[in-house]
């Protein structure tokens, strides 16, 4: 920690400009983010009180889950195949041996599980029980909602601006289509 505040305080401060410019893919990221914070939150709050939301039929539910399981596994897909391996080149952070990756493959044994047992009750093949849904949601949200904070972190402006420069900020794609 020591050697990264080194590294900050030598830096020269950031216009308002800079700042917007060196943060965007945080923004954008963190936007993607909060809607898999927000459904998931939707999704555990059912399990955790073992009553779907108001109003909300089991069809709907269902349907809520395992649109979050696919949007996550392919923004992840996205994020292994064309971000991380852009920016492992400078950020180690990014790098398929470190802590972001490992987020990942902990995030999908869970998350594997979660679309399966879905599926599996929106085919009729097993009877949904929230206690179970709970169970397997905690196998892997508290890394997830870790995994979610850190890459913003690491795509936030002080961090960025350690490993790019403004030109090859403004030239990198639009995130890269995390959608």
């Amino acid at each position: 920690m020591a050697q990264h505040s080194k590294v900050t305080d030598t830096l020269p401060k950031l216009t308002s400009l800079e700042f917007k410019n060196y943060n965007k893919m945080a923004v954008h990221m963190d936007y993607f983010h909060e809607h898999f914070r927000t459904v998931w939150k939707t999704v555990y709050a059912a399990a955790s009180s073992g009553s779907r939301p108001t109003g909300m039929s089991l069809k709907q539910f269902l349907s809520i889950g395992l649109q979050f399981s696919r949007q996550l596994d392919m923004h992840h897909t996205i994020e292994e195949q064309y971000v991380f391996p852009y920016l492992a080149e400078r950020m180690a952070s990014f790098r398929q041996e470190l802590e972001l990756l490992t987020q990942h493959k902990q995030i999908h044994a869970g998350l594997e599980q979660f679309d399966s047992y879905l599926e599996d009750c929106s085919a009729g093949r097993r009877e949904l029980r929230l206690a179970e849904l709970k169970e397997l949601m905690d196998s892997f949200g508290e890394v997830l909602f870790a995994h979610l904070a850190d890459e913003v972190e690491q795509l936030g402006a002080d961090n960025m601006r350690k490993y790019w420069s403004m030109e090859e900020v403004q030239k990198m794609p639009d995130c890269f289509g995390l959608g």
